[in-house]
């Protein structure tokens, strides 16, 4: 092999009936000597987007004196803010961006003032402004998750997955004359088309897993209580006696992980199938009751897609706007939305600023996934760019001004890292995503409302 280059094809799968699990990079998916950077087995960086709604205490008045979110030095000399302190062991990889807006997601005319919440996460991906419909004609824009999908991710198994913590689950009209469908997505393949979210973690690990075969396949599988491991053990055999000690070692570190993942699920399934109180009785019987776990299969999934080229773009929603949920294990009693609704004072928006820092606690988690994950010449983190943020800024009076917003990774040299970057007021959020989508390779004039590249 070493001799006449001959090489593992980096889309090998693994079979069973029902199963098409594909594989992580491997050494043996390299020709020999030849640089990784001219072979076929590096991929353009993964995009990962998560929204986090109802803003920030950070930018109000009060938070933005105290620095609740942003820091309040900028270049590479900043302190990490009270907010996303959580994110310290990956300063390298944090870029900070203060003080843009998201004009198209305020009122444009007096009939859609109040409806904010209804608007804003169908323009976090897309700075457009949706159209006021409680139908099925809705318009808004195309997110950039999909325009890189359009680009980079029609030779993977999947174009992008979409996954969510939350979700409205209501078909037509929601509030303020504005279809739920909304709310309901961070995603839109055309202006005129979003994607739905998958909230179950057992869905989600069938879209990733559990394809192949036929209907029936899949059907008969699913009722016998065993992992997909067991449908695949002869061909994982096979393969294994074709690669060498460290190919077999992260192979079956790859296996021992999506068991792990397959395990937490049929866990979860089993508690809520016996009866037992619930404390979400009509989410899906996959769903944990617990946010972080449910936030955590969800990463975990993720990272497994990107680490198997299954797919290289994901949204993930971690809210829906005006949700009541409350995290005791934030150390706040207050429910989600009135919590945002501060009034103004200074203890209840420091009460705020403890729940946005426990949001964005969950990150670490995911990066840690990314960091010690290899992908050719570095790391799953080195080779991806995670965009976090809210489509609102200040909650309270729902405005869309110094909207919350970071991004952390290097995507493959693209981003530097440790580094805080403040706008001019009124600079638009677009202009971030332009940036992002001309750093990601997709070649686009403009985006949304944005006016130019911003220096990151």
């Amino acid at each position: 092999m070493f001799l006449t280059k001959k090489h593992l094809s980096r889309r090998r799968v693994l079979r069973g009936m029902g199963v098409t699990m594909a594989l992580p990079l491997l050494d043996s998916m390299v020709p020999a000597q030849t640089p990784l950077h001219r072979t076929a087995a590096v991929s353009p960086t993964r995009l990962a987007c998560i929204e986090m709604v109802h803003g920030s205490a950070g930018s109000t008045g009060e938070g933005t004196n105290k620095h609740y979110w942003s820091p309040e030095k900028i270049g590479r000399d900043f302190e990490m803010s009270q907010t996303l302190e959580p994110l310290a062991p990956y300063r390298d990889y944090l870029t900070i961006i203060s003080d843009t807006d998201l004009h198209p997601a305020t009122a444009w005319a007096a009939a859609e003032e109040g409806a904010d919440h209804f608007r804003s996460s169908a323009v976090y991906l897309t700075a457009a402004h949706p159209k006021m419909t409680e139908g099925s004609d809705y318009f808004v824009g195309t997110s950039i998750d999909q325009l890189y999908a359009q680009k980079f991710g029609q030779d993977t198994p999947l174009p992008s997955i979409q996954l969510c913590i939350e979700m409205v689950d209501a078909s037509g009209a929601c509030d303020y004359g504005y279809a739920c469908v909304y709310a309901d997505t961070i995603s839109w393949a055309s202006p005129t088309e979003p994607l739905p979210m998958t909230l179950d973690p057992r869905m989600a690990f069938e879209n990733l897993f559990g394809e192949g075969g036929t209907a029936e396949d899949r059907l008969a599988r699913g009722k016998v209580n065993s992992s997909i491991l067991d449908w695949i053990a002869h061909d994982v055999k096979r393969l294994q006696k074709d690669l060498g000690p460290s190919d077999r070692n992260r192979l079956n570190a790859y296996l021992d992980d999506v068991r792990e993942i397959e395990r937490r699920i049929q866990k979860i399934e089993k508690y809520n199938s016996s009866g037992e109180a619930r404390v979400l009785p009509a989410a899906p019987l996959g769903v944990p009751d617990a946010f972080e776990e449910h936030v955590r299969l969800m990463f975990d999934l993720q990272a497994l897609a990107f680490m198997t080229d299954v797919t290289r773009v994901s949204a993930f929603k971690l809210s829906r706007d005006v949700s009541g949920r409350v995290w005791p294990e934030s150390g706040v009693k207050t429910p989600f939305h009135p919590c945002s609704h501060h009034g103004e004072n200074p203890a209840k928006i420091a009460e705020f600023a403890k729940l946005n820092r426990y949001h964005v606690s969950m990150l670490p988690y995911f990066l840690e996934k990314l960091k010690n994950t290899p992908d050719g010449d570095g790391s799953l983190l080195d080779h991806s760019m995670v965009m976090y943020g809210s489509p609102m800024g200040d909650s309270n009076v729902h405005n869309h001004k110094r909207v919350p917003l970071i991004l952390l990774g290097h995507a493959n040299g693209q981003l530097k890292g440790n580094l805080h970057v403040r706008m001019p007021d009124g600079t638009p959020m677009a202009n971030v995503l332009l940036t992002m989508l001309h750093k990601l390779g997709v070649s686009v004039e403009h985006f949304g409302d944005s006016k130019g590249e911003i220096a990151i």
